[in-house]
């Protein structure tokens, strides 16, 4: 075979194997309840550098999600809490003060205390649970 075909080849199972993969994984209430704090933030999967975070977001059984400890301007403050849901295994998070939007999150890996989610412009999320 020419170098070219199995390349093609290669690249085929590869891109095929990947989504197989991701679509295997997904959220759900259960496995997403509790204290996450917000380890780092990057700019894609590929990136080096990474933001430093100190959020912690708390999902309730009740459909909430309460975003506290946010650094801003030398302090931290609270969020108030907001709805999320869950659809077709990505994570809806409402937008505070903006009735029907909602920040999306595909989730990348998920652990049962390391979870990583992918926002809609590709800005990667490192969570730890507590």
């Amino acid at each position: 075979m020419k170098k070219t075909t199995v390349a093609a080849i290669l690249s085929s199972i590869l891109l095929f194997s990947g989504n197989l993969y991701a679509e295997s994984t997904s959220l759900s209430n259960q496995n997403i309840q509790g204290s996450w704090t917000l380890e780092y933030t990057k700019k894609s999967e590929k990136s080096e550098e990474t933001v430093k975070r100190e959020d912690t977001w708390i999902f309730n059984d009740n459909g909430t999600v309460t975003i506290t400890h946010i650094p801003r301007e030398g302090g931290y403050y609270d969020q108030a809490p907001v709805n999320y849901k869950i659809e077709d295994g990505d994570l809806k998070i409402s937008i505070l003060g903006r009735s029907g939007k909602f920040d999306n999150f595909s989730l990348v890996n998920k652990e049962e205390k390391i979870m990583t989610l992918k926002a809609r412009f590709g800005d990667i999320y490192q969570f730890i649970k507590k």
